[in-house]
């Protein structure tokens, strides 16, 4: 069986391709719909979004480990020795800080190390 390599259309292939039919173009109401679709779709591509609530609560999640390893950055903490010393990270689990911990490891903000199967997490 051979594979195909044709390209999958997009919303915007087809109002396109729309657009260069005559029939289309002889109806201007038409025109004016397909040209308006495209320009939504534009914007809904368009990069500059704002973080959602979410993003925002979990930059300052982040911000509070920061400062937690930044008064002591010689320790090396566990999730649950973050969750249990820092009273502002006492609702969230450890799944949560994880994973929060993990978003800072790949900003290279937050260095981790692991001895006998435990993980640890110090400043970078």
């Amino acid at each position: 069986m051979a594979t195909s390599t044709t390209k999958k259309l997009t919303k915007r292939d087809r109002f396109e391709a729309l657009l260069k039919m005559s029939e289309v173009q002889e109806n201007p109401d038409m025109v004016a719909f397909i040209e308006h679709e495209i320009e939504l779709l534009a914007k809904k591509n368009a990069g500059d979004k704002k973080p959602t609530a979410k993003q925002m609560e979990n930059d300052a999640v982040k911000q509070v480990i920061l400062d937690e390893m930044t008064a002591n950055p010689d320790k090396l903490y566990t999730v649950t020795d973050l969750i249990k010393g820092v009273p502002e990270l006492a609702e969230y689990s450890n799944q949560r800080v994880s994973a929060l911990l993990r978003q800072m490891i790949d900003a290279n903000a937050v260095v981790k190390t692991v001895d006998k199967r435990k993980s640890y997490f110090s400043l970078a």
